[in-house]
């Protein structure tokens, strides 16, 4: 089923997510939930979707990168499934790059995104896993977590003069250099 998503400015945005209870990871209305998440994750063509983005505040986040129309460039990202996550920041230097965000509908803006960071977290079947995320893959956790955390890319971004308009973002960011 999709799901609703919240905006910016609803309250939940704003709101630190709660801890999953692990026992809870395997009952089917939290194994449907999962499946809705990435639904609707695929349906409004994201790369990633937190829990709060659908209302719910729990620290949940589902992430995937196949050939996205607004990355063209990302490379791929298996399904992945976080819950209850841990980041650790592996390699302090940042990248910027653009971003966009389902709650924030038709906008864009550059935020900086540390390069490398490591992961531990829960997966869909409540398995426990750890591992090292760079560059895109990293970026995209770390837009998912800050959600976990209540915070958005606006809050990153260092040069409000970079937040665009989508249709026009389209139109002059992506276009390559002449």
């Amino acid at each position: 089923m999709i799901l609703k998503v919240a905006r910016l400015g609803h309250p939940v945005i704003r709101t630190p997510a709660h801890p999953v209870d692990p026992a809870q990871i395997s009952t089917p209305q939290f194994q449907r939930l999962l499946d809705d998440l990435v639904e609707t994750m695929r349906e409004y063509e994201g790369v990633g979707l937190a829990a709060p983005q659908v209302h719910l505040s729990i620290q949940v986040a589902v992430l995937e990168v196949e050939r996205p129309a607004n990355y063209p460039d990302a490379p791929s990202v298996p399904l992945t499934f976080l819950i209850n996550p841990e980041v650790t920041i592996t390699e302090h230097a940042t990248l910027d790059g653009w971003e966009g965000c389902l709650s924030i509908p038709e906008m864009r803006g550059v935020a900086p995104r540390y390069r490398e960071l490591r992961v531990k977290a829960l997966g869909r079947s409540g398995e426990p896993f750890d591992f090292v995320a760079r560059d895109f893959h990293a970026r995209v956790i770390q837009h998912e977590t800050d959600h976990l955390r209540g915070e958005v890319y606006l809050d990153r971004m260092r040069d409000l003069r970079t937040l665009s308009h989508l249709a026009e973002w389209r139109r002059f960011a992506l276009k390559p250099a002449t």
